[in-house]
C-alpha cells in the first residue's frame, strides 16, 4: 500500500555521481526510516543500491541509497544510532533484499537485527567486530535426514579461481538447498581508500577491486572524485570511457560464453569465444598498454586519447572479431545438444529475482529492466540512448542469450560512440591529482559494468579528507541468484549454473 512521504525525509539526487553536503542528508528516527524504506520499496521498480553503516566519533550513522529507475534519481536518508548500540529490528522480513546489507553492518559493528533470518557474517574482516566469528565455526545450515547427504566444493579450486565455498545438501543427485560462504582473502579494500592519501594510489586501487571489471570499478571511482572536485570531464573523453567499458563488456561476454560451452562440452564453442575474447582484450592493450585496461581510467582526464590510428585498428577488429561471434553464436544458440542443457536449467522466478534485488545482466534475464546505461545515464550515456536486453525465462539460456544480444549491441554502440567522438570537439586534458574534494559531503557514483551495478560511495571530513569509502559489486546483490538457481536441480547442473552468472569473489570481499 502507498502512502505519501514526506518530501524532508530524505534527499533526492537527480543525476548519477552527485556530491551533496552531509548536512544535507536527513537523520530520521529509526522507526520513520523503516517507514520510508518500506513505503519507498513498495514499488517494485526501486531497489536498494546501498545500506551501510558509518562510525563517527559519537554515533553511528546508516546511510541508505535507493535506486528509483522509472524516476531516473537516487534517493538518500539515513538514521544514527548511539554507539554501542546492541539491536535493531530487522527490515529483511518485509525488504527480503535487505538482508545482505544488515548481516555486513552486523559483522562489522555487532548490531544484531532482530528478526532477520539469515544473521551471518558475510567476509570476516581482520577488524570485525566479534573476533569468535572464524571461518571454522560458520553456522551453516542443517537439515536433518537418513537420505539427505552434504557436498562441500571448495574454497581451493582445481582451476585458477580465487576461494569460495560451496555447501549443498542433496537427496540423492538433486539440490535441496546450496549455502555460499565467501570471505576467505578479505584485502581491506574500502579501508585502503580512507588510508591512501595520493590521488592517483586510489585509482590504481580502484581498478584493482575485481580484476575482471578493472574499467567499470576504475570508472566508478573516477566519477565519484569528479564529483566531489567539481571537475567536468569533456564530451570527447565521456565518449572514451564508455567505449572502453563495452570493450570491456564484450570481452567478458565472450569469455563467459567459451566457459557455458566448456560446461557443456561443446568444445568449438569454447574455444572460438576464448579466442575473440582474445582479440577484444588484445586491442584494450593497444590502446593502453594493459589488457584489462588498468591506467586507462583517471579523474579529469586521460593518458591515452583515442587517436585516429587506433579507432581504425579497433573497428577493424571489432568488424572481423563481430561476425565471426555472430556465426559462432548462431551455431551455440541453435544446437539441440547444447540447448537442452540451457533450456530451462537454473530459473530464477522474476518474483525471487525482485525479492533479492537482482541487478544486471543476471535481472534483465527475469524481464527486469535494470540498466544503468538506461536508469540513471552516466558519461555519453548521457546523450545515447540505450535500451536494456530483456529475456523472462531466467535460467541458464535467458541468461546465455542475454549476453550474446548485449554483445551485438555494444559491437553496434561501440560503432555509434566512434561517430559521436568524430563530431566531437578535441579537448584533450591529463589526469587531476591536485584538486581538493569538497569538506564534509556525501557522494555517490553508479556505473553499469558488465556483471551489473557497480556503485561507489565516499564521505568526506571538515578538511576534505576521506573518511570513509563504500563499493558495491553487483555480486553482492547476486550471490543468493546463484543458491535460488540450483534448487531442485541435478549438481552436476552446478558448474554451468555458476558460470552463467559468473560472479566475483573478489569484488564480494572488500
Amino acid at each position: 500500500m502507498y502512502f505519501m512521504i514526506p518530501t524532508d525525509n530524505f534527499v533526492v539526487l537527480q543525476n548519477n555521481s552527485t556530491s551533496v553536503d552531509l548536512s544535507a542528508i536527513p537523520v530520521l528516527e529509526y522507526v520513520e526510516f523503516c517507514d520510508v524504506v518500506q513505503s519507498l520499496m513498495a514499488d517494485s521498480k526501486n531497489h536498494i543500491a546501498n545500506y551501510y553503516a558509518f562510525q563517527q566519533t559519537d554515533q553511528y550513522l546508516f546511510i541508505c541509497a535507493i535506486l528509483r529507475d522509472e524516476m531516473h534519481d537516487i534517493v538518500v536518508f539515513a538514521h544514527s544510532e548511539p554507539l554501542g548500540l546492541k539491536e535493531l529490528p530487522s527490515l529483511t522480513p518485509a525488504i527480503p533484499q535487505i538482508h545482505i546489507f544488515e548481516r555486513e553492518i552486523m559483522e562489522n559493528f555487532g548490531v544484531k537485527f532482530i528478526g532477520h533470518p539469515w544473521l551471518k557474517p558475510v567476509r570476516y574482516a581482520h577488524n570485525r567486530r566479534d573476533k569468535s566469528q572464524i571461518m571454522d565455526n560458520y553456522p551453516f545450515f542443517f537439515i536433518d535426514g537418513e537420505e539427505l547427504h552434504e557436498v562441500g566444493v571448495g574454497p581451493i579450486h582445481a582451476g585458477i579461481i580465487e576461494p569460495g565455498h560451496f555447501r549443498f545438501i542433496c537427496n540423492g543427485e538433486k539440490v535441496l538447498h546450496l549455502e555460499i560462504h565467501l570471505g576467505y582473502q578479505h584485502r581491506g579494500i574500502e579501508r585502503r581508500f580512507v588510508e591512501l592519501k595520493k590521488p592517483l594510489q586510489r585509482a590504481v586501487l580502484a581498478e584493482s577491486i575485481a580484476g575482471d571489471t578493472a574499467i567499470g570499478h576504475g570508472l566508478a571511482h573516477a566519477q565519484l572524485i569528479e564529483s566531489l572536485t567539481g571537475i567536468n570531464v569533456s564530451e570527447r573523453l565521456q565518449i572514451e570511457r564508455s567505449i572502453a567499458l563495452e570493450l570491456e563488456r564484450l570481452a567478458v561476454h565472450m569469455g563467459d560464453t567459451a566457459a557455458l560451452c566448456t560446461d557443456v562440452a561443446y568444445q568449438l564453442g569454447q574455444v572460438v569465444n576464448e579466442a575473440l575474447r582474445t582479440t577484444i582484450i588484445n586491442t584494450t592493450q593497444r590502446w593502453c598498454g594493459n589488457r584489462f585496461g588498468k591506467g586507462l581510467i583517471r579523474t579529469g582526464g586521460s593518458d591515452y586519447p583515442m587517436t585516429e590510428e587506433f579507432i581504425n585498428t579497433m573497428l577493424g577488429t571489432l568488424d572481423d572479431s563481430g561476425k565471426r561471434y555472430m556465426a559462432m553464436a548462431d551455431r551455440i544458440y541453435t544446437l539441440p545438444s547444447v540447448l537442452i542443457r540451457f533450456d530451462g536449467n537454473g530459473v530464477v522466478t522474476h518474483k525471487q529475482a525482485l525479492s533479492i534485488g537482482t541487478v544486471g545482466m543476471a535481472a534483465r534475464a527475469c524481464g527486469i529492466p535494470r540498466d544503468i546505461r538506461s536508469t540513471h545515464p552516466f558519461q555519453a550515456f548521457r546523450n545515447y540512448k540505450y535500451t536494456p536486453v530483456l529475456r523472462t525465462s531466467g535460467d541458464v539460456l535467458a541468461r546465455g542469450v542475454v549476453r550474446n544480444i548485449e554483445t551485438r549491441r555494444s559491437l553496434k554502440v561501440i560503432e555509434e560512440l566512434v561517430e559521436m567522438h568524430k563530431n566531437s570537439v578535441l579537448q584533450i586534458a591529463k589526469p587531476d591529482y591536485t584538486s581538493t574534494l569538497n569538506p564534509n559531503s556525501f557522494a555517490i557514483s553508479l556505473i553499469e559494468g558488465w556483471r551489473g551495478e557497480i556503485c561507489h560511495s565516499v564521505i568526506t571530513d571538515a578538511n576534505g579528507e576521506i573518511v570513509h569509502y563504500k563499493v558495491k559489486d553487483p555480486s553482492m546483490h547476486n550471490w543468493m541468484a546463484l543458491a535460488l538457481a540450483v534448487r531442485n536441480q541435478e549438481i552436476s547442473d552446478f558448474p554451468i549454473n555458476n558460470k552463467s552468472f559468473n560472479l566475483s569473489y573478489c569484488g564480494f570481499d572488500l
